[in-house]
């Protein structure tokens, strides 16, 4: 990247949020690897965010959002552009009714923490789940307690051109683990409607499922989760378990569905011969 490319995206933000030049994405990914990106962005504004999106779209500059790294795996070769962090933008509100409105830059913690208080139900599923907000909606992130698409109401992105869009619930597209969002938009906040429910069973819940998730995936060391989809009326953990894979390099002894750091080819070994066995087994995108 020139020098006057930096210099102009610098002058984007109006000194509303932060940019780093040659940043290692080690130091955002879970798996704590991964090397430079040509710029890390943190817009403190959403505005800020828009003026950075129209500079780099004249001056044809790649960039597209990063959360908080639990579902990336990044090569040592690092990435060209601009890494787009929204951790700036991470406020829950409570709208009355059962209604939140919450920015893509939150986690998964601070929200579920914020409708418990409130004594709202619904995102239960949520409990022990890794990342932000953003990322959550673009993959219908979800548990066996529910999905995101159970409770969105409406989603708020800002378009390659630095424009603010909103998406209804249709428009979004949700399905297991994935929504119709393009790529092109980067995903800024949401509004959810939740259902009143006493706090005790929600902590209860909660609970019952960070157990069962502590139980089964690998806390000890820098890890990705869980690493493949279940495929339609399977399960992946099945999968690998069925081509001989759950005690080698690519799958955690904890979990045959997760991916700790240390891993020689953390998915690489396991898909093709899930490919072979199933023709449905996929990694996460």
């Amino acid at each position: 990247m020139h020098d006057d490319d930096r210099q102009a995206l610098l002058a984007a933000l109006q000194g509303e949020g932060e940019l780093r030049f040659d940043e290692p994405m080690a130091r955002h990914t879970t798996l704590r690897v991964g090397g430079p990106v040509d710029v890390w962005a943190e817009p403190a504004t959403l505005a800020a965010l828009g003026r950075l999106r129209a500079e780099c779209a004249a001056r044809g500059i790649a960039n597209r959002a990063f959360g908080s790294g639990s579902n990336l795996l990044v090569r040592d070769g690092g990435i060209r552009g601009v890494a787009v962090n929204l951790k700036r933008l991470g406020a829950v509100r409570v709208l009355g009714e059962g209604q939140l409105s919450v920015d893509a830059g939150a986690s998964t913690g601070k929200l579920l923490r914020v409708a418990t208080e409130q004594s709202l139900g619904g995102l239960e599923f949520l409990g022990g789940v890794p990342g932000t907000v953003g990322g959550g909606l673009i993959m219908n992130a979800g548990t066996y307690l529910g999905e995101f698409t159970d409770v969105t109401r409406e989603v708020h992105v800002v378009r390659a051109d630095g424009s603010l869009a909103t998406r209804s619930h249709a428009e979004c597209g949700f399905r297991y683990r994935h929504s119709d969002i393009p790529p092109s938009e980067i995903v800024v906040g949401a509004q959810l409607q939740l259902k009143p429910r006493p706090r005790a069973e929600i902590e209860e819940a909660v609970r019952s499922l960070r157990d069962r998730r502590k139980s089964r995936e690998p806390s000890a060391v820098p890890n990705a989760g869980s690493t493949f989809k279940n495929p339609p009326n399977e399960f992946a953990g099945r999968l690998i378990e069925a081509c001989g894979l759950r005690a080698s390099a690519s799958a955690a002894p904890k979990s045959r569905r997760c991916t700790p750091t240390g891993s020689s080819t953390p998915t690489a070994r396991a898909r093709p011969t899930c490919w072979r066995s199933s023709r449905s087994c996929a990694p996460r995108s």
